[in-house]
């Protein structure tokens, strides 16, 4: 079965989910943000089958978020580097990880993310970086960039 294409829809989400919407690039994206850069390295992490490996490699590529670049000659070999987009992804993927331990994660499976100076574990939050303030708060809510804000002010310009 052909998967849709969400090329079409202008929402953010699925505007990202066109890109890295397939669980073998997530997974991907995750081995490359703790290292990973080799095929051969990838395919060992995950278990996953050269072909599949390939068009994810490549798709990933494509859109931006891994760089191909030689490291070896004969024969040819790659090695796929984040892209500062790619690197953008990374709490996307600590997102997840946050969620998949809270709900489906085996106590003795979950994976946490620690202080390298102080050895205390860390709680993802995400935050406004204005107010400070969880995303989660009520006071946020999801508008439209192009629409005005509650005071009648324009959109905020991008910069």
């Amino acid at each position: 079965m052909q998967r849709k294409s969400l090329a079409p829809m202008p929402c953010p989400v699925a505007q990202s989910l066109e890109r890295v919407g397939e669980w073998w690039s997530i997974l991907i994206m995750r081995d490359a943000l703790r290292g990973i850069s080799r095929f051969d390295a990838f395919q060992k992490s995950l278990g996953i089958a050269p072909n599949m490996l390939t068009r994810r490699l490549n798709a990933l590529v494509e859109d931006g978020l891994l760089e191909r670049r030689p490291y070896q000659e004969r024969p040819p070999r790659h090695e796929y580097l984040l892209t500062p987009c790619g690197r953008d992804f990374a709490p996307v993927v600590l997102a997840l990880l946050d969620w998949g331990n809270r709900h489906f994660a085996p106590a003795d499976s979950r994976v946490v993310i620690r202080n390298s100076e102080t050895g205390e574990i860390a709680e993802p939050l995400m935050i406004d970086r204005l107010s400070g303030r969880p995303l989660t708060d009520p006071v946020f809510v999801r508008t439209r960039a192009t629409q005005e804000g509650p005071d009648g002010s324009p959109p905020p310009r991008e910069t």
